[in-house]
């Protein structure tokens, strides 16, 4: 019995990509192994909420290099979009390679074409701000977060949002904030305006 442990996710030069907090670690099976003298396979059960279903593609694509051009999301499912997000939150330390944010002033832009519920604003916003498998948050509060500094931009900035009338009638939920209840594309403009982000709509 194991117990608790962190569970990192190592590149093909052995440099961790990402790591996850797992939990109940059993080890059921163990056997000399083929990629070292001295080093053993574990066959391990265990539990872990953050490694989602659908995370493997993308670890892969982080560790061959092969994340590289944006809208590498576009065709995947609800649930392989959510796992994407989780990847891109992550992995993220390890694909910035401590380059610094964004200076203050700058101009991103976000193309709305692709956007059709939470899920997919996320994977835009993240592509927009830090390229492609980039994170810029997974739910509203994240968000905020991010717009704090420290996650790949610096306010203010400005927010070209492309093809934003399509992405409104998309983002037609309605969600809590406060005492108060709003769409969803309009709370997320009331988030960037309040946060000091100005956000051109075209």
């Amino acid at each position: 019995m194991a117990g608790n442990v962190w569970f990192e996710l190592l590149d093909g030069d052995g440099a961790a990509m990402g790591s996850y907090f797992v939990n109940e670690v059993i080890v059921i099976d163990v056997k000399p192994s083929a990629s070292g003298a001295g080093l053993v396979d574990l066959t391990v059960t265990l539990w872990c909420e953050n490694a989602l279903p659908g995370a493997e593609r993308p670890w892969e694509l982080v560790r061959t290099g092969h994340l590289n051009h944006t809208g590498m999301w576009h065709g995947l499912t609800s649930e392989d979009r959510h796992a994407w997000l989780s990847v891109a939150l992550w992995s993220r330390e390890y694909q910035r390679q401590g380059k610094p944010d964004a200076p203050a002033g700058q101009v991103f832009t976000l193309d709305g074409r692709h956007i059709v519920d939470r899920d997919t604003f996320y994977c835009a916003i993240g592509e927009a701000i830090n390229g492609p498998g980039g994170y810029f948050g997974w739910n509203l509060d994240a968000l905020d977060d991010c717009l704090r500094g420290g996650w790949g931009a610096t306010t203010p900035f400005t927010l070209h949002w492309d093809f934003s009338a399509e992405a409104r009638t998309r983002l037609a939920e309605r969600v809590p904030a406060g005492d108060r209840e709003l769409v969803l594309f309009d709370l997320l403009l009331e988030i960037f305006e309040q946060r000091g982000v100005s956000v051109i709509l075209r």
